[in-house]
């Protein structure tokens, strides 16, 4: 078990993207001196470059920032994903993530795009905006064959939320155990499933997983949800199949990041798009700074650190 150890007398100096963050870190102990940073600041100097925790509000190390910390120990994100900074930290420092802090809200958003998807809700607010009475039937999801890739936190929270609809549920990661199938049966399972929604870390193994050959084996008319990360699907092959509208889709997540002006993603036909707001409501926030406060607390009370991210 991964601790950061600290002497009875030692005052822990974390560094944090707000003020209203440090206010929560400094309420556990006069111990804790926290100050807070953002990317567009100078680097820290002075007490700030002692910190031996850095919570950050960036999906990467800004340069120079690591080695302006040489007392760093640990970073402590307030996300569950981690692949800006796993396996680039530098030794003796270990990386945390904040598992579950964005879980409810992300099984939210991908349990309303499904749906939305499914019923053709966008379909009836561009018809709505038209002044157009559009009397069509879409899909249900009720009884639907859905696949999930990925078989973590969030996915087994979809999974919960999912069971109220009757659906024909298969799980599918990179380890089997009980309940879970292996990326290895993805060329038989493709071709049954109705939705396939997306929830894997992006690794090397999963980029660009979502490629032509992965999609061709979708039925006609599936829909791809898709709450990961934009690299883990090609974009390109994604456009041809919304364009020949084979395929339907609901991404928070696009390749490129964000989606630049002219990209041809905001015109293509059969897409839900929202701009990763997947995670984002006023509770994230909460989740997120108990997250950090409780590791601190840890670190306080000498106990071994929670969510250690080891190498993607």
């Amino acid at each position: 078990m991964t601790t950061l150890e600290l002497a009875a007398d030692e005052t822990l100096h974390v560094l944090v993207p707000s003020r209203r963050l440090a206010e929560a870190v400094e309420e556990l102990s006069p111990r804790v001196r926290a100050r807070s940073w953002k990317p567009e600041d100078e680097l820290p100097h002075g007490e700030a470059a002692q910190a031996q925790v850095w919570v950050p509000s960036t999906r990467t190390a800004p340069e120079g920032l690591l080695e302006a910390l040489p007392r760093l120990r640990l970073v402590q994100l307030t996300s569950a994903g981690a692949e800006g900074f796993a396996g680039r930290m530098p030794e003796g420092v270990v990386l945390c993530n904040a598992r579950g802090a964005h879980t409810p809200a992300t099984a939210e958003w991908v349990m309303a795009a499904t749906l939305a998807a499914q019923r053709g809700l966008p379909f009836f607010v561009r018809e709505h905006e038209a002044r157009r009475w559009s009397f069509t039937t879409h899909r249900s999801l009720v009884g639907a064959r859905v696949l999930v890739i990925g078989a973590g936190d969030i996915a087994t929270t979809v999974g919960r939320m999912l069971a109220g609809f009757d659906v024909r549920l298969t799980y599918v990661a990179r380890r089997p155990r009980e309940g879970v199938r292996t990326m290895s049966e993805l060329p038989q399972l493709l071709p049954e499933a109705d939705v396939v929604v997306l929830l894997v870390p992006l690794t090397p193994e999963t980029t660009g997983m979502v490629d032509a050959r992965f999609l061709t084996a979708l039925p006609d008319g599936a829909l791809l949800v898709n709450a990961a990360r934009g690299p883990v699907v090609d974009t390109g092959a994604l456009l041809a199949e919304l364009t020949s509208g084979r395929l339907r889709a609901a991404v928070d997540v696009t390749d490129p990041e964000p989606l630049p002006e002219g990209h041809p993603l905001w015109c293509a036909p059969n897409l839900l798009l929202t701009p990763h707001i997947g995670g984002e409501v006023p509770e994230t926030w909460e989740r997120a700074t108990a997250a950090v406060t409780e590791q601190i607390g840890r670190i306080l009370a000498g106990q071994p650190l929670a969510n250690v991210v080891g190498d993607y």
